[in-house]
């Protein structure tokens, strides 16, 4: 079973087109999409809401009528007051699966995804959440935000409000267990810690110690990250081995480019690709 695997693509039409292009390119059962994934453009609240329907609705139309898989989750950078909207537009086709927080068994492999990140410096904290009890909070870039229907609603203690919440190490114990860690496939937004998947344009390194320490103790066949666009051309790698666990974190350009990951799930073959978005598939690889 071969999957195409990308992340992070704001709402970039062109990207989306393309990752379905690639997929009957190379008999891929399913693209896997790692989250951030509705446009930033003008008022959220109305563009996101927008972009589901009037774009995502209709192209996961033509992924049924492919028989090709979508698995996919919406990101931080998404607004929380939409994922009812999402869960709709997945719910009316059987190969569009919303995989937060959940399972699904394609074949012998088990998908489980979640989409909750540590918390940042910015001001969306929807889906923000500590990375231990531990957690140190960074220097925050304004008051956070959670969305709602009315507006953004600003938190004048964002420290007080994340520390009654789950951390990221409690959100990953709750998740549906696989019946065989060998053919787990954990889908998670955020990267780890130490295995260089999330480096920062100024260098620093942002992962989550919980989510290390979460593949180092469950060992799953695989792991999909994002979160950190440019990690791969700033750190250099783009792929870890943690024990048995592969990790994958193929980062994304801004616009124009669309990184991805080719992947064989039955040889563990992995490949990662950045293809412009603006030439024929012909003349790409």
């Amino acid at each position: 079973m071969k999957i195409v695997y990308a992340t992070d693509l704001h709402g970039d039409k062109a990207k989306y087109r393309r990752l379905l292009e690639l997929a009957r390119a190379t008999g891929a059962t399913a693209v896997v999409n790692g989250g951030d994934m509705l446009t930033m453009e003008d008022d959220l609240h109305r563009t996101q809401r927008d972009f589901i329907e009037d774009f995502l609705d209709p192209l996961f139309a033509e992924y049924e009528k492919a028989g090709i898989y979508h698995i996919g989750y919406l990101g931080n950078d998404d607004l929380r007051i939409h994922d009812p909207c999402f869960e709709k537009a997945c719910s009316k086709y059987p190969h569009a699966i919303n995989l937060a927080q959940r399972k699904y068994d394609l074949g012998p492999f088990e998908f489980i995804g979640m989409n909750w990140v540590a918390d940042y410096p910015f001001q969306l904290k929807d889906r923000c959440r500590k990375d231990r009890e531990d957690y140190v909070f960074q220097k925050q870039l304004g008051l956070g935000v959670l969305s709602t229907e009315k507006g953004f609603e600003e938190l004048a203690d964002w420290p007080a409000y994340a520390a009654k919440l789950p951390t990221i190490e409690q959100e990953l114990a709750a998740l549906p267990k696989p019946k065989d860690a060998s053919k787990a496939i954990y889908v998670i937004h955020m990267p780890p810690a130490r295995i260089d998947l999330d480096i920062c344009q100024s260098g620093d390194e942002v992962g989550s110690v919980a989510i290390y320490k979460f593949i180092e103790q469950t060992q799953p066949l695989l792991t999909l990250h994002g979160h950190i666009h440019e990690s791969p051309k700033r750190g250099g790698h783009w792929k870890a081995q943690m024990g048995r666990t592969v990790c994958v974190q193929p980062g994304q350009p801004r616009s124009g480019a669309l990184s991805y990951a080719l992947i064989d799930l039955a040889a563990m073959e992995i490949d990662r690709f950045e293809v412009s978005t603006l030439s024929p598939m012909s003349t790409e690889r």
